[in-house]
């Protein structure tokens, strides 16, 4: 594959990504939405592009505004994970889908892990010709996301009510930008996010109904299967889905990266045609 680097404007400072080509002309292509406090470099943003380039797709893998937990860009500013909203990270896979589709893509096949996997339901439910959908691991969604920190105990814990009441004290005084530590991944986050994450995340089972192409659900035996719905998602989705629990497979897919490539390139290979 050829792996070019690109910058994608937005409304504000522009984000990174990685645009893999095949070696042939392109049958189509795919858009990757990374997990939460990830980037286009780590995960299924990594280990993806060489199989589905293989197929015929290019694959375009960005960093939203809110990538890795905090981070600078060409300046001191202090800027990712930690001061993100969702509805910035909604507006940054329209920023990178409209990059795309300038390339002749208008109607990639979407991916998503973990949060990008809640991510992509919207993304889908508000672009309904995606040919197909890919969820990996993707979370809940919904206020109920983080009301508790799960088997995992991540995000809040058993401190949901005191971040609360602390996050909306700072918010209150001018201060939402000031950052706050958590018990739980991903440790530190600022006041404004820290309440907007707890009410905005997108509902992947309400919005399953709405999901009409096929869809691929999948999610490591190791995880916890209430926070990350596959199941559930399948019931409920308006088109056909297909779910498959990975043996030995954690959020990650440590050491499974190979593995689960297959499963998604027979996957899209048998349901695109490819």
């Amino acid at each position: 594959m050829r792996t070019e680097l690109v910058t994608i404007t937005t409304d504000t400072h522009p984000i990174d990504g990685a645009f893999h080509q095949p070696d042939g002309p392109a049958k189509g292509a795919a858009l990757y939405f990374h997990g939460n406090t990830m980037n286009f470099y780590t995960g299924g943003a990594r280990f993806l592009p060489p199989a589905l380039t293989k197929l015929g797709l290019a694959v375009l893998a960005f960093n939203r505004r809110g990538h890795d937990i905090l981070t600078t860009r060409m300046s001191r500013a202090a800027e990712g994970g930690a001061f993100q909203t969702t509805a910035e990270a909604i507006a940054d896979n329209r920023f990178a889908a409209q990059w795309l589709a300038a390339r002749g893509f208008p109607d990639p096949v979407v991916m998503g892990h973990s949060n990008g996997g809640m991510l992509s339901t919207r993304h889908v439910v508000d672009h309904p010709k995606t040919p197909a959908l890919v969820l990996l691991s993707a979370g809940r969604g919904s206020v109920r996301q983080d009301t508790s920190g799960g088997s995992e105990k991540l995000f809040a814990a058993g401190k949901l009510d005191e971040l609360t009441q602390k996050a909306r004290e700072l918010v209150a005084a001018g201060r939402g930008r000031e950052l706050m530590f958590m018990p739980g991944w991903w440790y530190v986050i600022s006041a404004e996010s820290f309440l907007d994450r707890i009410v905005s995340v997108p509902d992947t089972i309400a919005l399953a109904p709405q999901i009409k192409c096929p869809v691929l659900a999948i999610r490591g035996d190791k995880e916890d299967r209430d926070r990350y719905p596959a199941e559930e998602f399948q019931a409920a989705c308006g088109g056909p889905c297909e779910v498959n629990i990975v043996a030995n497979c954690d959020h990650f897919y440590n050491d499974r990266e190979g593995h689960v490539a297959g499963i998604v390139a027979s996957w899209l290979a048998k349901t695109l045609k490819l």
